[in-house]
């Protein structure tokens, strides 16, 4: 079956964030990780029929999407977990705090990458709770975090390392011996590791393939929250379904306790879709990491052929970590958003001199982004 991820579907009068920041300016908006590609047919297909049905009262948790996700640990990512593992979701953030506030107390820190996705520290902030940050640094022409830099400054009061695999801003996907390195350090310190692979389905680079954390070893499960979603994979974000795999029975439980009274479930829709996905999605998943690479592509070729920009190879992800601090620009994103180009601010992950461009897009969009791009650094 043939997927047109070529179609323009005008998002400017929908309820998308993304296209509402820039509606009445004439900005490309490449900034928020969504993209602009419509769902797997067989998720609208299967949310047509579930609204059909007509009836939208309590729901509980679908033991075919739980079912689905055990399958695809298996199939995809070759571990083996059990249905009582899974914790569901209605967002993949609120793992990130609910992890932060199961694992610390008010005297406890957690340590997290730096450059990340803003939620890592702000759960620390939100929480109350101190944080310490291990830099993601260039290593042999990958952005790669060293937690051995950050040693010296540990006193024994942290709790949890956060994890970020694929990571998100810089693309990478960690190595099994990098990742048993993180584990090594989570040993050394006693830490639980909470692990986010939202982007686990979306490896670009071929012949890498991503590694689950807790499927490391029996320790790495024990002390592991993993966190996933069909969000990114399938373009769901607005659905809201996620989930936690938590293979330690007391960490499950504290877990859970953090929910108790503050967190909804997986509402019905988001769960027909989420379903719909695993089950009937792959097709369409090859066919979108497909267009997305050619997109990465284009973008590392053009990026990269401009003074003052640079861009590691992207392994996973549709997004592109762009590197503008040899570029004579104060604010590298204002720059850009006054060329017509509406990108992430780098400051919102812990460095201003970068940015970063989401190319979950349609190429005809991407190109025109990119000839702004390439005007507005051609005229400095």
């Amino acid at each position: 079956m043939a997927f047109n991820f070529d179609l323009r579907v005008d998002r400017s009068h929908s309820d998308s964030i993304k296209w509402h920041k820039y509606r009445h300016q004439p900005v490309i908006p490449l900034w928020v990780a969504d993209t602009d590609f419509t769902a797997p047919p067989a998720v609208i297909e299967a949310l047509h029929q579930r609204v059909e049905h007509g009836i939208f009262g309590y729901g509980g948790t679908s033991p075919e999407w739980k079912a689905l996700i055990v399958a695809r640990m298996r199939d995809r990512y070759q571990w083996a977990i059990q249905p009582e593992w899974i914790v569901t979701l209605p967002g993949l953030v609120c793992g990130l705090n609910l992890a932060l506030r199961a694992s610390t107390d008010a005297h406890q820190a957690s340590i997290t990458p730096s450059p990340i996705y803003p939620p890592f520290r702000q759960a620390a902030a939100h929480a109350g709770r101190q944080q310490y940050l291990a830099p993601v640094r260039e290593q042999q022409g990958r952005w790669q975090l060293n937690l051995a830099a950050l040693e010296p400054e540990l006193t024994g009061d942290q709790a949890l390392l956060f994890l970020c695999n694929p990571h998100n801003p810089g693309g990478t996907v960690y190595r099994r011996e990098e990742l048993a390195q993180h584990l090594a350090f989570a040993q050394r310190h006693n830490l639980v590791v909470c692990s986010d692979e939202i982007h686990c389905d979306l490896v670009l680079e071929p012949g890498l393939r991503h590694i689950p954390f807790a499927s490391l070893d029996a320790d790495a499960e024990q002390r592991t929250i993993t966190l996933m979603a069909p969000s990114k994979t399938f373009n769901l974000a607005g659905l809201g379904a996620s989930f936690a795999i938590i293979a330690n029975p007391s960490l499950r439980q504290a877990f859970k306790r953090q929910m108790q009274g503050i967190v909804p479930h997986v509402d019905v829709l988001a769960q027909v879709a989420a379903t719909a996905a695993y089950r009937e999605g792959e097709a369409w998943l090859a066919a979108q990491l497909e267009y997305l690479r050619a997109n990465r592509d284009e973008v590392v070729r053009r990026i990269n052929a401009l003074p003052g920009l640079r861009l590691l190879p992207i392994e996973a992800t549709y997004l592109a970590w762009i590197d503008a601090r040899e570029l004579p620009v104060e604010n590298p994103h204002a720059f850009f958003l006054a060329a017509g180009v509406g990108l992430t601010d780098g400051k919102e992950f812990g460095d201003a001199r970068f940015v970063r461009l989401n190319f979950g897009c349609t190429r005809a969009l991407l190109d025109e982004a990119l000839s702004r791009i390439e005007r507005a650094v051609a005229a400095l």
